[in-house]
């Protein structure tokens, strides 16, 4: 199949997938998506004990696709643009120090208690893994999915400071997170034995710092072009936004900076909340409505993509793994329950928190995408042994459906009890 096959594709499954849950399910749309499209799966493969060539075509097509280049190198861009722009900017700014110790501090605490539960627990279950890929692991799951968080949180009447923290550590800490697992797996790969902290502080440094300055040097320059053309082409200001992602995200990558730190930044700058009428007139509602339509169709390709990559991923899966897969989940929790409370804890001295932050935090920092895409992207390196990819991966996929579905559906609940 071309790229266009499989675009359209995903276009008419969104679609139907959409009417369906609009008609029937009425969840949420990224946990009705994924619900059917995880449904339609399984359909398949049982199908597929009877009829094996419609598994294995199914399971085909989906491998044509490249969830991870498709994901990381293209859509995460995006997404992380349109969902940046919808941010107050002043409200952001209010809320900059539980932001930035949260997505930077928390999310490494997070990799360090998942990776070392994983290496003193796994091997109960008769599993062994070197650390260094338990701490890959780790990585790639601490971060939440700004993604999942946004759209759901576009549901709930929060107060708008909370909502900013939980949003905007979301944004921030994938952008970490991505660049904490490239960091770690870099050291995987020289061995720990060339471990140089220096070095990996430096590396750390350039991505993160690189990226944020990037964007904020594309975000004045994006803004002060749309502030000229001043809403009279409403197309050419879409058209600006358009290439300032995509150039942005290849240059990002030349120059070996985190890309989605930049699109963070330059979707803040080119926003229109929390600045006064002048400056928030530069950007035109059109540009507002196009990427809300662009956001919206690319969620429904992701989340529908997540459902249906359990197609590849079950012909590796054995039954003893599944209880893998649920120790893996409460693994994961205790690491984002640790990521979290103790930054707040500690910054509780100085700065309010609102009622029922932390667990909301907690609770709410849903996984998606952007694991199953990292996890993914070990099988292109093969000193990762295959065992310890298949494991990983698994375990990935069972933190990211329970995620989505358990812990997305019970947010409300959360909701009603802390408020």
């Amino acid at each position: 199949m071309s790229i266009i096959d499989l675009i359209t594709l995903l276009l008419v499954l969104s679609a139907a997938f959409t009417l369906i849950n609009i008609a029937y399910l009425k969840l949420p749309s990224t946990i009705g998506l994924m619900l059917i499209a995880l449904i339609s799966s399984a359909l398949v493969l049982l199908v597929g004990i009877l009829f094996p060539g419609i598994a294995q075509g199914a399971e085909h097509i989906i491998e044509e696709f490249e969830f991870k280049e498709v994901l990381l190198d293209i859509m995460l861009n995006f997404l992380l643009f349109a969902g940046a722009l919808s941010m107050d900017l002043n409200t952001m700014i209010e809320e900059k120090v539980p932001i930035i110790i949260l997505a930077v501090f928390g999310t490494l605490i997070s990799t360090f208690v998942v990776g070392a539960l994983v290496f003193y627990i796994f091997p109960l279950l008769g599993i062994e893994m070197d650390f260094i890929y338990c701490l890959l692991f780790g990585a790639l799951i601490s971060p939440t999915d700004p993604i999942a968080v946004l759209a759901l949180l576009k549901k709930f009447n929060l107060s708008k400071n909370l909502e900013i923290k939980v949003a905007g550590e979301s944004l921030f800490n994938d952008g970490v997170g991505v660049v904490v697992f490239l960091t770690i797996l870099g050291v995987a790969e020289r061995g720990m034995d060339t471990f140089n902290i220096g070095e990996v502080g430096i590396l750390f440094g350039q991505e993160v710092f690189g990226g944020l300055l990037l964007g904020a040097i594309l975000g004045y320059l994006g803004f002060k072009i749309l502030l000229f053309i001043d809403n009279d082409y409403v197309e050419l200001e879409v058209l600006v936004t358009l290439s300032l992602v995509m150039i942005g995200g290849r240059f990002a990558e030349s120059i070996h900076v985190s890309a989605p730190l930049a699109m963070v930044i330059l979707g803040l700058f080119i926003g229109n909340k929390g600045r006064d009428e002048k400056l928030a007139n530069a950007t035109g509602k059109y540009v507002f409505k196009f990427w809300h339509l662009l956001d919206e169709t690319l969620n429904a390709m992701l989340f529908i993509l997540i459902g249906l990559e359990m197609l590849v991923i079950a012909k590796d899966v054995t039954s003893d793994m599944f209880l893998l897969g649920a120790v893996g989940i409460l693994i994961v929790l205790t690491g984002r329950s640790i990521g979290v409370s103790l930054p707040v804890s500690l910054m509780s001295l100085k700065i309010k928190f609102e009622k029922g932050a932390t667990p909301l935090l907690i609770w709410g920092g849903l996984r998606g995408g952007i694991s199953v895409a990292l996890a993914l992207s070990l099988s292109d390196f093969e000193w990762i042994p295959s065992d310890f990819k298949i494991i990983i991966l698994f375990a990935t996929y069972c933190v990211v459906v329970f995620s989505i579905l358990v812990q997305g559906l019970t947010i409300p609940a959360l909701l009603r009890r802390i408020q």
